[in-house]
């Protein structure tokens, strides 16, 4: 299927590593013409470095800590400038959840939720912010929004926290945006494969006396597909609700981990 991207403009936010990666790559391997911020420069620009030869395409560093309103400004402004203009957002600045120290109520720390809160729900805010008057303009773009299956459950209260209430700032951005013609979805990946995957498996193979595979079973064997899903397996959802095709999807949430047994979601 021609995904009809090809020549449209983006910004992927945590572009320089794991699913952001892996969706700048899948959007430049369909001709889009692609911004990586990071907060890293020399990461971002070794990963646009990386992409692009690997792709052939036009891929940018910026850098940019979504936590402030004055660098999500500049980010934006220096995107449009280098693309000559905006059509799609991609939301993905934000840490992996942590477990925390003492579980429960009682070991959710004050400024770790807040913090949480402030890079991915109201980062995420300040970037679609930014960027709406360009996509306005347009008359067409798409804001996707990449949260975590954590919303559906109760894992930590940072990590359900913070991925709901992505879902709600979705689905309010949606319904203002949407007659402008701009499509805002939220992405729920799962347990993914990103850099870190492997130091993880290798630390509970070796505490348990079990091989990798044993333990990258159990860590993450529990979704219907019955193992990790890849990030490039995710970049594809976000480069399909990327395109002029997933027209007939605003303002709704994609679970893209591999199915959750005996879930009901309507």
């Amino acid at each position: 299927m021609d995904l009809q991207l090809s020549g449209t403009r983006a910004i992927v936010t945590g572009g320089s590593r794991g699913i952001g990666k892996a969706i700048a790559r899948a959007l430049a391997e369909e001709g889009v013409r692609v911004v990586i911020a990071s907060r890293n420069l020399d990461a971002g620009r070794a990963t646009a470095a990386e992409l692009a030869r690997d792709t052939g395409g036009e891929l940018h560093a910026l850098a940019a800590d979504t936590r402030d309103d004055a660098q999500v400004d500049a980010l934006i402004a220096d995107a449009v400038a280098l693309l000559g203009g905006l059509d799609i957002v991609v939301n993905n600045a934000a840490r992996p959840g942590m477990p925390p120290a003492m579980p429960g109520v009682a070991g959710v720390e004050s400024g770790y939720l807040l913090d949480e809160l402030d890079t991915k729900l109201v980062g995420y805010l300040r970037v679609a912010r930014a960027a709406a008057p360009h996509l306005v303009a347009n008359g067409w773009g798409r804001i996707i929004n990449i949260s975590g299956l954590a919303a559906r459950g109760a894992f930590t209260i940072p990590a359900s926290a913070r991925n709901v209430a992505v879902a709600a700032l979705t689905k309010n951005l949606a319904d203002e945006l949407g007659p402008k013609g701009i499509n805002v979805t939220v992405v729920h990946p799962g347990a993914t494969r990103t850099e870190k995957t492997a130091e993880t498996v290798a630390r509970k193979a070796a505490a348990e006396g079990i091989s990798e595979s044993q333990a990258e079973k159990a860590l993450f064997g529990h979704s219907l597909a019955g193992r990790i899903i890849e990030a490039e397996e995710v970049a594809v959802v976000v480069a399909f609700l990327a395109s002029p095709r997933s027209v007939a999807i605003n303002g709704d949430a994609i679970a893209a981990g591999g199915g959750t047994p005996g879930a009901i979601h309507y």
